[in-house]
């Protein structure tokens, strides 16, 4: 019995650092046994993959442990909010494929912490300060020096209830007064010296309109929030760890009963050749050098999502990575690498030349149309089959022909034998150019015995190509997408203009490109592989007579190879 425990042991997935605080918790029963947490974000820009991580964490503990998850906006900064980014960040998470339990936002709780801070007066533990924000950092100290204490700390408690109403009424212009937490100017740790928890903003709010004149912090607003809604982890990344003990802080000056949130973190994702700035990738859309918050090469998930990633690709790469308490940068050939292997298992195959170049069989018989059966998904027996017209006329890559090849090309030239792929073994008899040396025609014979089923079907040639037929065949605009910045940190290229960075590669449009009949049954955001090549998926800038495709990752991770040459 001891040696199958150990073998069910060994078998189990082992739990990461948050795990394991959460089974602690539900073992000493805090909280009733509950598990609610929250997923938090600004609604002041579209969420990246940063926050993906974010996501699968919040939503995926609740769902491990029978919880609930809610999905909270942090409002409290009206200048920079949107209800515009309120929808989207509702559209990726369910994207992502998660439900919330209920919808709250900060703003639900103004009432609440406005009276809070009132109480904090009353008990002498917050002052109205009158001093500028520049006057109350020089007054910080360092960590090792203490902090001067604000000539307004000691006011007595009657003027700092009446100048803090007064705040609220609007009676005094921004920056002129903010409400201070009283707590130790003395303190090793930074943030209680005496944090600013209320500041005058006289712009209107996406949901309160101008009721309200002042707004909580950030970080008096967080975790009273947490209180209010009963969350018991507040799941957060390492750079709220030096906040946690303020968190806590006001939490026991908040709660009358047992219950009490937890503050974890965890770290955060960096990418390589990627910026997670919400700061910089508004600058990009504003400055026009992508085209817009959904770019293909933008990491925001509406960005990947466009350019053909899948949920499963992004939920499978977050698990791979993992959560630790150290931040570090990840390759992001990783995340190419997931989602190459989820459409390998649900992408149709298809034929695609981006390139074209006509092939002609001279003795393949003039007006004849076959209809040769292709394989939708080799990894998936069940996704059947579909036709594609074969025809005289055909499209091949032009890269595929080479008129004087070296002896291990075995592609298209003259007097070699390559296979079209669910077709025929055809052989090459020469080309025609133009006076500047361009390949205009390619010329080929095939052997009617070769196709699937005849005689001569299992013949090896060591060559198989792709291709479409010219007559039809549609038109096609493909889009190639790369990373892009050139260099594998660009957060830490301090010495260098965040645009001389970005790749100038980084976009290639296609537009004499060739995709066989099938494509037109292409829904917006359909995946595909192009065989070959790699996966696309069709955008929807597309119309019926214009179709426009994505390529959301290489076959292979070419990008190294290309580094390795340099």
């Amino acid at each position: 019995m001891n040696e199958l425990k150990q073998n069910e042991d060994e078998g189990r997935k082992s739990l990461n650092f948050i795990e394991t605080f959460v089974e602690q918790d539900l073992a000493e029963s805090k909280n009733g046994k509950r598990i609610q947490t929250r997923f938090p974000p600004e609604p002041n820009g579209y969420l990246h993959i940063g926050h993906a991580k974010a996501i699968c964490l919040d939503f995926g503990i609740a769902q491990q442990y029978g919880g609930i998850c809610n999905l909270r906006f942090d409002d409290t900064n009206p200048v920079k909010e949107d209800v515009e980014y309120v929808g989207s960040i509702m559209e990726d998470i369910r994207w992502l494929g998660f439900q919330w339990n209920a919808v709250y936002y900060a703003s639900d709780y103004f009432q609440q912490l406005f009276d809070f801070a009132v109480r904090l007066i009353e008990q002498g533990k917050a002052y109205v300060d009158e001093q500028s924000a520049e006057q109350i950092a020089n007054q910080k100290g360092t960590p090792t020096q203490p902090g001067l204490e604000s000539p307004y700390r000691n006011r007595p408690v009657a003027e700092n209830l009446d100048l803090f109403r007064r705040m609220q009424a609007g009676e005094f212009e921004e920056g002129r007064m903010t409400l201070r937490a009283k707590i130790d100017m003395a303190s090793p740790n930074m943030h209680f010296r005496d944090p600013i928890i209320y500041r005058i903003i006289k712009h209107p709010h996406h949901r309160t309109g101008t009721t309200w004149k002042v707004y909580p912090m950030y970080d008096f607003a967080h975790g009273q929030s947490d209180y209010f809604e009963g969350v018991t982890h507040s799941l957060c990344t390492l750079e709220f760890e030096v906040h946690r003990p303020l968190y806590d802080y006001y939490i026991e000056l908040l709660r009358s009963d047992d219950y009490r949130p937890r503050q974890i973190e965890f770290n955060r994702l960096n990418l390589t050749y990627t910026v997670m700035s919400k700061r910089k990738l508004l600058q990009l859309v504003k400055e026009g050098l992508v085209n817009g918050w959904d770019d293909p090469r933008m990491p925001t998930l509406c960005g990947y999502r466009r350019r053909g990633y899948t949920p499963q690709s992004i939920r499978n790469f977050v698990n791979k990575i993992g959560y630790t308490k150290y931040d570090g940068i990840i390759d992001v050939a990783l995340l190419e690498h997931a989602v190459r292997e989820d459409l390998n298992i649900k992408a149709p195959r298809v034929s695609a030349v981006l390139d074209p170049v006509r092939l002609i069989l001279t003795n393949y018989p003039e007006g004849q149309v076959e209809a040769m059966e292709a394989v939708n998904n080799p990894e998936d027996p069940s996704a059947g089959t579909h036709t594609i017209a074969f025809s005289r006329e055909l499209y091949i890559e032009r890269e595929d022909f080479m008129e004087d090849a070296p002896k291990k090309y075995f592609r298209m030239t003259p007097g070699q034998e390559v296979r079209l792929k669910n077709a025929y073994i055809v052989r090459c008899t020469g080309c025609r150019k133009t006076p500047d040396g361009t390949i205009e025609e390619i010329y080929a014979e095939y052997d009617p015995a070769t196709l699937s089923g005849r005689p001569d079907s299992n013949r090896k040639v060591k060559g198989t190509l792709h291709w479409v037929s010219v007559a039809h065949s549609l038109p096609a605009e493909v889009r190639l997408y790369d990373r892009l910045f050139m260099v594998e940190n660009p957060s830490e290229e301090k010495d260098k203009d965040f645009f001389e960075l970005l790749n100038p590669g980084s976009l290639t449009i296609l537009t004499n490109c060739r995709v066989e009949a099938e494509l037109k049954k292409a829904a917006p955001l359909d995946s595909f592989q192009f065989q070959r090549i790699g996966y696309f998926n069709l955008d929807p800038d597309s119309r019926d007579d214009q179709l426009i495709f994505n390529r959301t990752v290489s076959l292979k991770n070419t990008w190294s190879n290309l580094k390795d040459k340099e």
